[in-house]
């Protein structure tokens, strides 16, 4: 057995029938011209693969030792895995539109893992239209971090549309094969000369430098609550409650949809700003909308639990290596530049706070700072005392047009947690030319969550307007708006012209991504289309 680690094993102990704890999501692809999706979903041979061929935790389950469940946790070998269980065949019903894919991912994503088996579910779906398969996935987050499930998608994955590696990502065969095209190597122990003296010198050394720097982190963290650290954002200061913040039920709603990556940059170079920045204003904006269509827009400003990678380069480890920073999303600003502005001042305050720390320090002191919020959401409390508004997660991903065993990957869309508290999750992914979110929030605390993609694309139109890169429409007040413009349904060209995505052609076999295409806006929830564009 081999013990887990606390920031993993947090997430094992907050989880309950409400509150799932894996990630996962969607990838989506278009099969190769000339192939049945029968035939391509026949020739992967998962059930050749024995337990000692997965590599950890992905052949583990949870165990506890002698203490039983008031002790550590372990990873337990699974000598018995049922491939049948772990690996599942679906069919959409007809007409095979990202409105059914979504629901059946909304239900899919609520159901709990289970800890007898190894933590993680495959899900292969058919029927959707225009040549193309979808690929639930997910995975236990005490097992995985964003950035490694990134690594675990591209295992299997290669720019070569002729490559082909019929085994899964969990496998142990993906995982060294991805080492040796990334040119890592597994860590091997270093013994030093004059062992014993070089170690205690580098050890007090150590000590020291991380007592310093974690304590000075924590005199400015602990500053924030008192106005004493600038534009510095903490958990718990003035944090609104709003619909968002309640408990929830086990039921979740999944939505997603791509933007191009070009306009994304196009407006931080126009304002000198990041993704990160352009992402969270977008965010921002479209929450504004969403409470104000509700009527429950806050006088404070809305946080965000913006997650930031500790991974070091190179490591291609399992687990967690994750901290975060909080970021003020400037919801109570109606003004756009202003509002983007005092999101980048937040957000500089932030990494400024973590500049300092090596990754061991940051992760000392993202342990001690996240731990009051473990204790909430533990004890049930975190709906009463929210530590933030929400989670928004950019992940990095490939910038490159993957296949996978000849489909051409279209699109990674992230389906996230939510739990007691934060009632709604916005990750994101950048995969080759586009930025792909995923939208997941409780069913029964926030309706009309589809209504959130129309949002985020007004507000990237309002970023775009701030930036000069299209004409400001006299007509946009954002501080009227409590439901979509009624429109009268675009055509695939309108679209394009409106919104700036792509739009595939109606069989693009595997030169061209597609994305999941953008709502339509009828004066009501939005609802995906069938229309032939790329992204979710």
């Amino acid at each position: 057995m081999r013990r887990i680690d606390l920031a993993d094993a947090a997430f094992l102990l907050a989880e309950k029938r409400e509150t799932p704890m894996h990630v996962g999501g969607v990838s989506l692809y278009t099969l190769p011209k000339g192939v049945d999706v029968q035939d391509f979903v026949g020739e992967l041979t998962l059930g050749s693969l024995m337990a000692e061929d997965f590599r950890e935790p992905f052949g583990e389950y949870v165990a506890t030792g002698r203490a039983g469940a008031m002790g550590p946790l372990y990873w337990e070998k699974d000598a018995h895995i049922d491939m049948d269980y772990h690996v599942r065949h679906s069919a959409l019903p007809k007409p095979g539109r990202y409105r059914e894919l979504f629901a059946l991912v909304s239900r899919l994503h609520s159901t709990l893992l289970d800890r007898n088996r190894p933590l993680w579910e495959i899900h292969l779906i058919e029927g959707l239209q225009n040549r193309q398969l979808a690929v639930y996935m997910k995975m236990h987050h005490a097992a995985i971090d964003g950035v490694a499930s990134m690594q675990l998608a591209q295992s299997v994955s290669s720019t070569d549309p002729d490559f082909r590696a019929y085994d899964l990502p969990m496998s142990q065969a993906a995982y060294e094969r991805h080492l040796a095209a990334m040119g890592a190597r597994k860590p091997r122990r270093v013994i030093p000369k004059e062992r014993e003296l070089r170690a205690v010198a580098e050890a007090l050394k150590q000590q020291f430098d991380s007592s310093t720097h974690v304590l000075g982190a924590l005199r400015r963290f602990g500053g924030a609550f008192f106005g004493r650290s600038g534009n510095l954002a903490v958990p718990w200061h003035n944090v609104p409650r709003t619909s968002i913040n309640t408990r929830v039920g086990g039921a979740r709603r999944f939505v997603a949809q791509s933007w191009d990556f070009d306009r994304i940059q196009a407006v931080c170079r126009a304002i000198d700003g990041t993704v990160n920045d352009v992402v969270l204003a977008m965010c921002s904006g479209a929450l504004r909308r969403y409470l104000m269509g509700h009527h429950e827009l806050p006088k404070h400003s809305l946080k965000a639990m913006a997650p930031v990678s500790l991974r070091e380069k190179g490591d291609f480890a399992a687990g967690n290596a994750v901290g975060f920073i909080t970021a003020d999303l400037a919801t109570n600003i109606e003004d756009p530049e202003t509002r983007i502005r005092t999101i980048q001042e937040s957000m500089r305050a932030g990494k400024e706070l973590l500049q300092g720390l090596s990754p061991r320090e940051a992760m000392i002191f993202m342990q001690l700072t996240q731990l009051p919020a473990l204790l909430t959401t533990v004890l049930g409390l975190a709906a009463q005392f929210p530590a933030f508004s929400t989670v928004i997660s950019n992940v990095p991903g490939p910038r490159e047009q993957l296949f996978w065993n000849g489909a051409a990957l279209n699109g990674i869309y992230p389906a996230s947690i939510v739990f007691d508290g934060f009632a709604m999750n916005i990750t994101l992914v950048s995969y080759a030319k586009s930025l792909d979110f995923g939208i997941v929030a409780c069913r029964r605390s926030l309706p009309e969550i589809q209504r959130m993609i129309d949002y985020l694309e007004d507000a990237l139109v309002e970023l775009e307007e701030v930036a000069g890169l299209r004409v400001r429409s006299s007509k946009r007040t954002a501080t009227k708006k409590s439901a979509p413009r009624k429109k009268s349904p675009r055509t695939g060209a309108q679209a394009k012209r409106a919104s700036g995505k792509k739009i595939p052609k109606k069989d693009a076999g595997a030169t061209k991504p597609k994305s999941i295409p953008k709502a339509k806006r009828k004066g009501r929830a939005s609802k995906s289309t069938a229309t032939k564009k790329p992204g979710l």
